[in-house]
């Protein structure tokens, strides 16, 4: 029997009740470190029990009372722990109106973490991403970000941090992590660092993630500005690959296919933010993706208000990958030489990074160097692990420039 079926039901799974049961499990035993490595276990047993016997009929409740074993027999076998076994029989605590969700992901970007590790550990807890795609996201090697998590788990038991939403006078010391937290969630399934070509469940579950957030924080703009970011890049998810699971690029992209009422959610949630008069990226970076989702075909956009809010974006940051996109609007607005040089500037920060260099290379084809571009398109796909896009970056290495006007 195939593993894909069993493996895939674990991934939606763990995405929508990992949270919840590590919070419920931290809750009722009091730590941290116990609760997630009883889940992360629960998992374990998952992948071989499914694989053998095929999928339960309820597999959350499946991977509850897998967790909750775990977790008791944790219990008692830890001297240190011993006190706590008196707990399981007792009901966990009810904290009516409260997302278990929202509130680890909060207690997972609390300020005693170090930032880095806030990140991954959130990831890893409440989504559900496996150490070797958070280590993608953020481009660093698997034995480092590992390491982050186990430090992370660690203070959060040794601090006594409680899995609770913060009173609203603690929000906003966290809020950039969490929105931080769910934004790299998004990216990594809108595009899928780990070979596979989209993963549309957890794209779906961060812009509802990022929703919830706002909602929890009315008037914070940048949560609505991030809320109306992940609804309009998601609502052009199913125009993004054609049939074959091909990558289709924004400019050959069936608008048809666009969902144009979430998009219009997105505008709306846009103003929301702006109403609040407090500007910041994730509101320029949602006007950026409004003017793309609105433009009647990829000829009309309106280049040069794409341009102008790029050029504010960098003043609020000056990140190596806003200047790579800063770089490209500037290349359709007209000006490719001053793109590729702009874009030159960034070699040193972005060398591994593959869409540097698949976007250098269509400068360089823009610009004729077409010796330059296939070395520039080489590189980029000896660094994406996305079967899409390496798929199209293999067309291009294919294609035939045409240089002699045939």
């Amino acid at each position: 029997m195939s593993d894909a079926p069993t493996d895939g039901l674990l991934a939606r799974t763990l995405r929508e009740e990992a949270g919840p049961l590590v919070a419920r499990l931290s809750r009722r035993y009091g730590d941290f470190d116990l609760a997630e490595e009883a889940v992360q276990s629960a998992v374990a047993e998952a992948l071989t029990a499914w694989r053998r016997d095929g999928a339960p009929d309820n597999p959350a409740a499946w991977l509850q009372v897998a967790a909750q074993r775990n977790a008791v027999d944790a219990v008692r076998r830890s001297t240190r722990q011993r006190a706590l076994a008196a707990r399981a029989d007792a009901p966990a605590p009810a904290r009516p109106g409260t997302d278990d969700r929202l509130a680890l992901l909060f207690a997972c970007c609390h300020p005693a973490l170090a930032p880095e590790a806030r990140l991954a550990l959130t990831l890893r807890a409440v989504v559900g991403l496996t150490t070797p795609q958070i280590a993608r996201a953020f481009l660093v090697n698997e034995a480092t970000l590992a390491q982050r998590i186990v430090r992370a788990k660690r203070k959060i038991v040794d601090a006594g941090i409680t899995l609770a939403v913060p009173p609203p006078d603690r929000l906003e010391e966290r809020l950039g992590d969490v929105l931080a937290v769910v934004y790299v969630m998004f990216n990594e399934g809108f595009v899928s660092s780990s070979g596979a070509t989209q993963d549309r469940d957890l794209a779906a579950d961060a812009v509802w993630l990022g929703g919830v957030v706002a909602t929890a924080v009315p008037r914070e703009a940048e949560a609505w500005g991030l809320a109306a970011l992940l609804t309009i890049q998601h609502a052009r998810a199913a125009g993004r690959f054609d049939d074959d699971g091909g990558l289709v690029l924004l400019r050959n992209q069936d608008r048809t296919r666009w969902d144009h009422a979430a998009i219009a959610d997105g505008e709306r949630l846009i103003e929301r933010a702006a109403a609040l008069r407090r500007p910041g990226r994730y509101q320029l970076q949602a006007a950026i993706a409004a003017v793309h989702a609105t433009a009647p075909s990829w000829e009309e956009t309106d280049w040069l208000q794409i341009v102008l809010l790029y050029d504010e974006l960098a003043r609020h940051d000056a990140s190596p990958v806003v200047q790579l996109n800063q770089a490209v609007a500037r290349a359709q607005y007209g000006e490719p030489a001053a793109a590729l040089a702009q874009l030159d500037g960034l070699g040193d920060r972005l060398a591994t990074y593959h869409l540097f260099h698949a976007t250098r290379a269509e400068l360089l084809t823009t610009l004729g160097r077409h010796d330059e571009a296939r070395s520039a398109n080489r590189t980029a796909l000896g660094l994406t692990t996305n079967d899409a896009e390496r798929r199209l970056l293999t067309t291009r290495l294919h294609s035939r420039p045409l240089e002699d006007g045939s």
